[in-house]
């Protein structure tokens, strides 16, 4: 079994002119704001404070890269589809994840988020496509499991699962809160690095 025995911060950066990466896989989590990108970042690490969480909506601005067993990088980018962001702001946020796409070296996979409550977005779609074109491997993961009743999971996760049109045994559901799902993800991490 595959367990994370370290993590730590290692940096931010608001553009990626000169980034030259870690020598180690990279791992990106990417999704809508609010999705819960530092709360899976955190549940990965056994650590509450390692990411920043908030509840407002596009409180990241900045990718942070995180070291996971000195084996790989999670690379946090900032959310997308924040409906009260201003256009420069929506703007800088998708030149920040282009300028990553194009210079990385070591990307291995993404973690595409999306909440379980809802129907994945039009931009969810577009990333998913994004990875697939660019034969980026991906993975998709539901998160806030936790907040829906049982008896709504398979509507749910089809759902999702035909929105992105997948078999539901390729989502991963996750919920921070009790760690559901937790080493099924980092198993699938280490699939790929």
């Amino acid at each position: 079994m595959n367990i994370i025995k370290t993590a730590t911060f290692l940096k931010s950066v608001s553009d990626f002119t000169g980034y030259k990466g870690f020598n180690v896989p990279e791992i990106i989590i990417v999704g809508r704001s609010n999705v819960g990108k530092s709360s899976i970042i955190n549940m990965l690490a056994n650590n509450k404070k390692l990411a920043k969480v908030s509840a407002t909506q596009g409180k990241t601005k900045l990718a942070n890269f995180f070291m996971f067993n000195n084996e790989f990088v999670l690379v946090d980018l900032p959310g997308y589809g924040y409906a009260e962001a201003g256009k420069s702001e929506q703007n800088r946020w998708k030149n920040m994840m282009d300028g990553y796409f194009k210079v990385s070296k070591n990307l291995k996979m993404a973690i595409l988020l999306v909440d379980i409550r809802h129907k994945p977005t039009e931009q969810d779609i577009e990333m998913l496509e994004y990875f697939v074109f660019n034969g980026i491997a991906v993975t998709v993961v539901a998160t806030k499991y936790d907040k829906i009743k049982r008896s709504e999971k398979m509507q749910k996760l089809s759902c999702i699962a035909n929105t992105f049109n997948m078999g539901t045994g390729n989502i991963v559901l996750t919920s921070s809160e009790s760690s559901f799902g937790k080493q099924e993800l980092i198993d699938r991490i280490y699939q790929f690095i």
